[in-house]
């Protein structure tokens, strides 16, 4: 019997998930959380064999709970999903110890594919996500600037491009405005521009958003 833990904000996706394992896997134990602290809590008091994790989710971003998670078990598998392309995470959190990606316009058709290779010990990657882990590794003094953000930056980063406001990214992050403007500094200076404009152009350059 395998034990699967889906975190993601929204009840809909959780059910179809949900749906989708049971349908492979009728007696799989499958549970669901709608946040990152409630993930964390929930690894802390319970045993599971695979965890599902949304990486845009309020509060703390799936991010930052998979560097918690694999400071709990650093031997759970952990597949993270999002609705951004392979390009603008993919890398990100296989570097941070994730076992797979998907997007979720594709995770009916991926879903259990990735879950049996996750059982098996392996990673789930497609072959975009390969080529460019391999891009990654073999190219170091050219690596884009936006990798030196760090996870909660890049988060940031990505709303600021998108043309959300300081006020909507608090208030999506559970941050104050102050912290928000601190990280907002951080990152101009980071990527050598000045205005959120600039961010938007370098986002569309490197397919970011």
């Amino acid at each position: 019997m395998i034990h699967i833990l889906i975190a993601d904000d929204h009840a809909v996706v959780r059910r179809g998930l949900k749906q989708i394992i049971m349908e492979e896997y009728p007696s799989a134990v499958v549970g669901e959380v709608g946040d990152a602290e409630s993930l964390v809590a929930e690894l802390v008091k319970t045993s599971w064999d695979i965890v599902i994790c949304d990486i845009n989710m309020p509060g703390r971003s799936g991010l930052e709970a998979l560097k918690q998670i694999k400071e709990i078990n650093p031997l759970i598998p952990v597949l993270m999903m999002s609705m951004y392309s392979e390009e603008q995470y993919a890398v990100r959190v296989l570097k941070g110890g994730a076992s797979g990606y998907l997007t979720k316009d594709n995770v009916h058709d991926e879903l259990i594919k990735a879950i049996q290779a996750i059982k098996l010990g392996r990673k789930y990657i497609t072959p975009s996500i390969a080529e460019k882990l391999a891009d990654s590794l073999n190219i170091t003094n050219n690596k884009p600037i936006h990798e030196l953000l760090s996870n909660r930056e890049f988060d940031v980063f990505k709303m600021l491009a998108s043309g959300k406001a300081v006020t909507e990214i608090a208030s999506r992050l559970s941050l104050s405005t102050t912290t928000v403007s601190t990280y907002r500094s951080r990152i101009l200076e980071k990527l050598n521009v000045k205005t959120n404009a600039d961010l938007t152009r370098y986002a569309l350059e490197n397919n970011l958003i």
